[in-house]
């Protein structure tokens, strides 16, 4: 890890930490260049980070004032687990889980990502409950040609983590989907909805580093609960 980076991670750190308040300026170029023993470069390299990932903004004149990162809610793009974003946005919530078997293909991934009609997948249904109330349904489907067990310890905290760490899998990208519709029969059982309420569903298609598709996931979140939003910054203009 490059110096810049370590230092954009330590202040993003103390940011969340409250070390920087929202609202705050951060130490100037001069005082963090002096502070982490660094030239004013690294240091500008480490501002350009925390300028593109939405936790400050530059004011002319007066330094880097810290933004609101808990703007956050749930965020659009990226690939991050449900732990994370509750460790991150420290969320408490209990997750249940409904269903861990391994099934069929469903017939509405045959044809896709080199899916086949002989397979077989994990499908997984967990609830993410708040204050008493089933505010997501997480449902999975899991490749079993790359993974054929999910432990229910696993499948109860992070099915990430054991991914990553106990199978080694490199986790690379995914397509997402958002789409209003109305509750399904499955919301208005779990989420104690009425048939004519509408969700948000967030379906992905996950691959590995190396492209493989292991993971079809859809989670559906009350509409009226969750708020999705992304941190946007407009690129320059180049002149022709």
């Amino acid at each position: 890890m490059n110096k810049f980076e370590r230092i954009y991670l330590d202040i993003e750190q103390k940011i969340k930490a409250g070390d920087y308040p929202i609202g705050s300026m951060i130490p100037s170029e001069h005082e963090l260049a002096k502070n982490y023993n660094v030239s004013r470069e690294t240091i500008r390299k480490a501002q350009k980070l925390l300028l593109e990932n939405g936790f400050i903004q530059k004011k002319q004149g007066r330094g880097s004032i810290v933004l609101d990162y808990h703007r956050f809610s749930l965020p659009i793009s990226g690939l991050v687990s449900y732990k994370e974003l509750q460790v991150e946005q420290n969320i408490t919530s209990i997750t249940r889980l409904i269903t861990n078997e391994q099934i069929p293909v469903p017939d509405f991934l045959i044809g896709q990502n080199g899916v086949t009609a002989d397979e077989r997948f994990i499908h997984l249904v967990r609830t993410r409950e708040i204050n008493n109330e089933v505010m997501i349904i997480d449902e999975d489907y899991i490749r079993c040609s790359v993974i054929n067990h999910v432990p229910m310890e696993a499948a109860k905290d992070s099915i990430y983590e054991y991914f990553e760490n106990e199978l080694s899998l490199t986790i690379g990208y995914a397509t997402k989907e958002f789409v209003a519709e109305k509750a399904s029969p499955l919301d208005i059982e779990l989420m104690h909805l009425d048939p004519m309420d509408y969700i948000i569903s967030v379906s992905s298609n996950v691959f590995l580093e190396d492209t493989t598709f292991f993971q079809y996931t859809v989670s559906h979140h009350r509409l009226e609960k969750f708020q999705f939003s992304e941190f946007a910054r407009r690129k320059p203009r180049l002149n022709n």
